[in-house]
């Protein structure tokens, strides 16, 4: 055990010796003026990249971020739905041990089915979802309204909410005084071929009120009704929904309650958190970004290959001190760990450098939005969060290429000592 402990000692010490010494390299002028230049020129590339880098993920997270806050204003925290097949019974005894949860705040019932849509002269198919009367409550919708109020029942007329992309393909507004009419098909009964009209469902109902998510796929698609204008459209019982949308009390663990609700539904049902109710579009949103980042990286990659030519001249520049050292003493893993250590050096320094650059622009970014968008966008400003795991992400990535950079002149230098030999 003692002499393992000596031979680590004696590693530690020998590279603390070789940081020393690189180090000293690095900063102390050489005997030519181009070696430093070539240095400056390396880290400033190498910060450059790491600067880009920093500030495009910083982006990105700002636009999932914003994209997430958008969807949390329709989307509940959590919704259960069935695994296969369509309604169930929102009375079972599972659901019912799920609405008396302490964490459960709203348990909003939910029936979404497809319909067509028609005002005056224009039709469209749209989605119906008729929801109960805390899905105000339950999400922000008040927040989102466009034009009116979000109202499903006044005391005397059955009232709907589109999306505006709705509202605007039929050219509807809030509280138009012509109806609109929503057709289903019937779920029982045979088609009539002769007046297949017979075969649908009709309803007319009154706009309320207009929101926008700014999302496509609910502004274009959705129409808000109450549920019991929804189970009388789709002719569902009065128990049955097709999913069941949740709002958790604050502060709670969403995870540990979604895997709690799962654990009391079984494998009968999915529990959905906002992420996994959009887990294609923050999917791809995710590939994206990993793809723009593996893009810069090549690019950072490129910029370390500086490194090479850096390290080249200072080791034809310290051939005098390399061949003192070797008499010295210090054998070629030494000598491998200084150049090495100087091509981390390199890195290390355009690494932090870009790091911070890149950090500082984008808190002054997120707090005064200098890049404007422009007109006709969600928001003014390029929207930028910053995290601290990406900025690791980066420096760790950095410090890989300086690796990769130095590798090759340092494994040169060995093989010269060799022939020399």
């Amino acid at each position: 055990m003692p002499n393992q402990n000596t031979t680590l000692k004696d590693k530690l010490s020998g590279l603390s010796f070789s940081f020393r010494i690189a180090r000293r390299y690095l900063f102390s002028k050489k005997s030519h003026n181009a070696i430093n230049i070539i240095s400056g020129i390396s880290a400033t590339g190498v910060g450059v990249g790491t600067m880009a880098l920093v500030c495009v993920l910083s982006v990105f997270n700002g636009f999932e971020s914003l994209i997430a806050d958008m969807f949390s204003t329709f989307d509940p925290d959590l919704k259960i739905t069935l695994t296969e097949g369509k309604n169930f019974d929102v009375n079972s005894p599972e659901l019912n041990e799920v609405r008396k949860l302490k964490s459960v705040a709203y348990f909003t019932e939910v029936v979404e089915e497809n319909a067509l849509l028609r005002f005056k002269d224009k039709q469209m198919p749209a989605t119906i979802k008729g929801v109960s009367d805390d899905f105000s409550k339950m999400t922000r919708i008040d927040s989102i309204m466009y034009d009116g109020k979000f109202q499903l029942y006044d005391g005397a007329f059955q009232r709907a909410v589109p999306g505006v992309g709705v509202a605007s393909i039929l050219g509807l507004g809030a509280h138009f005084i012509d109806p609109l009419i929503i057709y289903a098909p019937k779920r029982t009964g045979k088609i009539n071929l002769l007046r297949p009209e017979n075969s649908f469902n009709q309803i007319g109902t009154f706009v309320s009120g207009i929101f926008s998510v700014k999302q496509l796929q609910y502004d274009d698609h959705y129409v808000l009704v109450s549920i019991s204008l929804a189970r009388e459209l789709f002719e569902y019982d009065k128990n049955k929904v097709t999913s069941v949308e949740l709002k958790l009390t604050s502060p709670v663990d969403q995870e540990k309650v979604q895997k709690q609700i799962q654990a009391i539904l079984g494998d009968r049902f999915q529990v959905k958190n906002r992420y996994e109710q959009q887990e294609s579009f923050f999917k791809i949103m995710q590939i994206e970004k990993w793809i723009t980042y593996l893009i810069l990286c090549f690019i950072l990659l490129i910029a370390s290959f500086n490194i090479i030519g850096s390290l080249s001249m200072l080791i034809i520049d310290k051939k005098a001190d390399i061949e003192t050292l070797r008499d010295l003493g210090a054998n070629n893993q030494l000598i491998k760990h200084i150049f090495l250590f100087e091509g981390w050096l390199i890195a290390g320094v355009g690494a932090l450098g870009g790091i911070g650059i890149g950090a500082v622009l984008c808190l002054l970014q997120e707090h005064f939005g200098f890049l404007k968008l422009g007109s006709g966008y969600v928001v003014d400003a390029y929207p930028v969060v910053t995290n601290w795991l990406d900025m690791v992400l980066v420096f760790v990535t950095v410090l890989s290429m300086g690796f990769l950079a130095a590798y090759y002149p340092v494994r040169y230098i060995r093989t010269k000592e060799k022939t020399l030999e």
